[in-house]
């Protein structure tokens, strides 16, 4: 029999997660491998005892490690009492006001150490290069401590972070897109794992469909590393097998409606298309509705924590999602940033690149992500 489900009393623990990313619809460690999870324990996320106590079930214990919410800073003395820093980063979206509220956690225990933390957190409200070239430009120009990057189009931005460090200024990337490989910046706070995200999503998809069958891809934003190379590791997993093939590649410019139109558009030419491969947080979103209106089969396999994302993988839509840790890449982000700003490289206080996780999750995983990240356990 199923624990009861108890919607008025949610965990104090979960609490943190509730308010993070209901506030990101408006905004452990491991090494840069994707990590898969699969829960089957136990189909409960608040179980409610007799007497009206709660307990964390062990799949929303697993699921909790996915996300990591439980950050201190580490023993590193910041050299001032006070920084600016600059972020700038693809486009106005739910993913990265995730991020942004990792990173009020850390300049709030910074705080509580002394330590008063500025920044500004800047991005078009569409995925644009020329904008954040234009918002890199400006930002040289001021007093910041340090600018970091959430690079929007590798062969535009990277020669401009080099310039920007030739100059003296203090760059760093941030989030899920670092610069073109020899870039100057100084370090790297994300995904470092994009192209093994896509694979893995993509060896999901070919494994559920027995290896044949004709594939779409969703990219996203046109040269945004990230995006690429999940485009880039679908392809090349879909390549390995000779009876799956690859209908159609659009780039929906990490919009959802444009991620639907385009869908729709896929089915229209191909309506015996078997999968779906999607590479942002928008689009399997999008594909979804897309699939749900036309009653296509296609199977779906889409990137990160969207709330209508995980309902649509908690009803069987999308058959599985990579959700990154956005959380622990702000913390990280703004931890990294105070110790370049003191003048430290990348070696023994940090890394070149700091990997942060990417979790597989399935239709089991959805109701216990569902309440961590939002509190909703209908």
């Amino acid at each position: 029999m199923k624990p009861t489900l108890q919607k008025a009393k949610l965990l104090s623990t979960l609490m943190a997660a509730t308010l993070l990313f209901t506030a990101a619809s408006s905004a452990s460690h491991a090494d840069s491998k994707t990590e898969i999870l699969s829960l089957s324990e136990t189909e409960s996320v608040i179980e409610v005892g007799a007497n009206g106590e709660t307990a964390i079930s062990k799949s929303a214990e697993s699921v909790r490690s996915a996300v990591d919410f439980e950050h201190e800073l580490d023993s590193y003395k910041p050299l001032k009492d006070h920084y600016s820093f600059y972020f700038t980063y693809k486009t106005v979206h739910p993913w990265w006001d995730a991020v942004a509220l990792g990173m009020e956690e850390a300049q709030r225990q910074f705080l509580d150490k002394g330590v008063t933390i500025t920044y500004e957190y800047m991005a078009p409200d569409g995925a644009s290069a020329d904008d954040q070239t234009e918002k890199l430009h400006t930002a040289e120009k001021k007093d910041y401590d340090v600018i970091g990057v959430d690079v929007a189009d590798e062969a535009i931005i990277s020669p401009i972070l080099d310039e920007m460090v030739e100059s003296g200024t203090k760059v760093m990337t941030f989030s899920s897109s670092d610069a073109a490989e020899g870039c100057k910046r100084i370090a790297y706070v994300g995904n470092t794992h994009n192209y093994e995200d896509g694979a893995d999503l993509t060896e999901a998809l070919c494994k559920r469909l027995g290896y044949r069958g004709k594939v779409a891809i969703l990219v996203g934003s046109k040269g945004a590393p990230c995006h690429e190379d999940r485009a880039r590791g679908a392809r090349d997993t879909i390549a390995r097998y000779g009876e799956m093939e690859i209908a159609a590649v659009e780039y929906d410019m990490d919009s959802v409606d444009l991620a639907y139109e385009l869908t729709l558009k896929i089915l229209k030419e191909h309506p015996d298309l078997d999968g779906l491969v999607c590479c942002n947080m928008s689009n399997p979103v999008g594909a979804a509705r897309a699939v749900i209106e036309t009653g296509s089969r296609a199977v779906i396999v889409g990137m990160d924590h969207d709330q209508e994302a995980l309902r649509y993988l908690d009803d069987g839509v999308i058959y599985c999602l990579g959700v990154q840790d956005c959380f622990s890449i702000g913390f990280d982000t703004l931890q990294v940033a105070v110790k370049i700003a003191d003048g430290n490289l990348p070696g023994r206080l940090f890394p070149e690149k700091t990997d942060e996780i990417t979790t597989v999750i399935y239709q089991e995983d959805a109701a216990p992500m569902l309440a961590l990240l939002y509190g909703d356990i209908s």
